[in-house]
């Protein structure tokens, strides 16, 4: 596939809004601090391409209005924080044409082919305040239909936020009114003066991953990786939560949720799959939304990161010996202690870090920093985020996924589209491991 003419420009808020620097939280600024990739396509578009893109771009112009910390650009402040500076510098808007049908890709899986319908950020060579915090880029197909693929920042925005802008970006784009305005003062998770927590507690994050025995993280880091995108149907589902909660019945009143049992499943799949020796330590990185753990909670359409990390960590033999039930309560128990204290003291403890950007992948190069691939891995849930449906005037997607991820051991875990109760759990492994992983992860459902 050929996609050309490419057009870049930059979309600003259609009024003045407020300027100056936007103090991020302490969570905004560890974890991903890149672009996140997501990608929608349609199926047609009216004959008027020409208004199609206006439409879309005066919409944005719109929204952005309402979400102007996205127009800005992000820059330095001191202790190795980033702020937002409020400049309106807007959003960059490309077009493109593709040479083919949307019915002449084979799959819509993560490929590739992704890379020419999502504009990548050049990190190394772009001063960080030139860097959009958007950029999005709509592509048309020789059939009518096109796709939309969307960058953005994760340091200014989670999945929650993201989404929350994209929807009140299409409902403006039909003609209607915005439903809910983001709540962008970032101050309830800003640690303060006093401390708000006194709690000693101890939080794995702070410390580094684990590394894979007798191997150095360069070796890993240079491995080839390759996405799957396993579909597990309602059956299998119910049928991986019945064998977590048959193996740990005698102890525990709830049943396992589809996350816990699921994510068991993948962490014991990898495990097998890498061939780790049993005295191999694995963590698995779990981020948990705070949103209503807080107390009280944090205000409606709150916009930023309400983003907490934990971490679960075992022996590889520990993890693959034991039952599904058993790795599932490991992963129920360190979800189970974020609570409003236990934020407060995230909060607290990263504030009193001297330097947050060693946290962030924006500060490490592709051969520094930590790395947590092999033998480790994360599984984020996008169970609860209404990633389907978002209609922009000219009917609804007929595919929504994430982007390219092309870091060893990520994965995500969302609905299928179809409503039926089947998920989709699209994960990134090295090459040499994925066909093993693939066999083993249906096979331990089977038996």
């Amino acid at each position: 596939m050929r996609v050309f003419n490419k057009i870049s420009s930059m979309v600003q808020p259609l009024t003045r809004t407020w300027s100056g620097k936007l103090a991020l939280s302490e969570l905004d600024q560890v974890g991903v601090t890149n672009h996140v990739p997501t990608i929608y396509f349609y199926k047609h578009s009216p004959d008027d391409w020409i208004t199609v893109l206006q439409t879309l771009k005066s919409s944005l112009s719109c929204t952005l209005v309402h979400f102007y910390p996205l127009a800005g650009r992000l820059s330095f402040a001191s202790r190795g924080r980033l702020e937002i500076n409020c400049n309106a510098a807007g959003v960059q808007f490309m077009e493109a044409y593709a040479d083919k049908m949307l019915m002449d890709l084979d799959t819509f899986l993560p490929s590739p082919i992704y890379h020419q319908l999502i504009p990548s950020i050049d990190y190394q060579n772009a001063p960080l305040e030139e860097v959009p915090l958007v950029v999005l880029q709509v592509t048309r197909f020789s059939c009518g239909g096109f796709s939309l693929g969307l960058n953005i920042s994760h340091v200014v925005a989670d999945g929650q936020s993201a989404l929350h802008f994209v929807s009140e970006w299409a409902r403006i784009c039909r003609g209607e009114l915005i439903e809910s305005v983001p709540y962008l003062d970032r101050s309830f998770l800003r640690a303060g003066e006093p401390p708000r927590s006194c709690s000693t507690i101890e939080h794995e994050q702070f410390g580094l991953p684990p590394v894979l025995i007798d191997q150095s993280s360069k070796s890993e880091r240079e491995q080839e990786t390759t996405v799957a995108m396993l579909r597990l149907i309602a059956t299998q589902v119910e049928k991986l939560r019945e064998m977590a909660d048959r193996s740990q019945k005698s102890e525990m009143s709830h049943g396992f949720t589809r996350y816990e049992a699921i994510t068991a499943h993948i962490w014991q799949t990898s495990c097998k799959a890498r061939n780790h020796k049993p005295e191999q330590p694995t963590a698995l990185n779990i981020s948990v939304d705070i949103r209503n753990k807080m107390r009280p909670p944090l205000p409606q359409k709150y916009f930023g990161n309400a983003i907490v990390d934990v971490i679960a960590t075992g022996f590889s033999g520990e993890i693959v010996s034991n039952s599904l039930g058993y790795v599932s309560n490991k992963i129920r128990d360190v979800i189970k202690k974020v609570d409003d204290e236990y934020v407060n003291s995230v909060i607290d403890s990263l504030k009193r870090q001297e330097d947050l950007s060693r946290f962030g992948e924006l500060s490490t190069s592709n051969d520094e920093g930590p790395y947590y691939g092999n033998p480790n891995l994360g599984v984020i849930s996008w169970l609860t985020l209404p990633i389907y449906g978002t209609d922009f005037g000219w009917g609804k997607e007929i595919h929504m996924g994430p982007g390219t991820h092309e870091s060893d051991g990520a994965s995500l875990i969302l609905n299928g589209q179809d409503g039926d109760g089947s998920l989709i759990v699209p994960i990134c492994l090295q090459v040499r491991h994925m066909e093993d992983f693939k066999k083993v992860f249906y096979q331990d459902i089977d038996l």
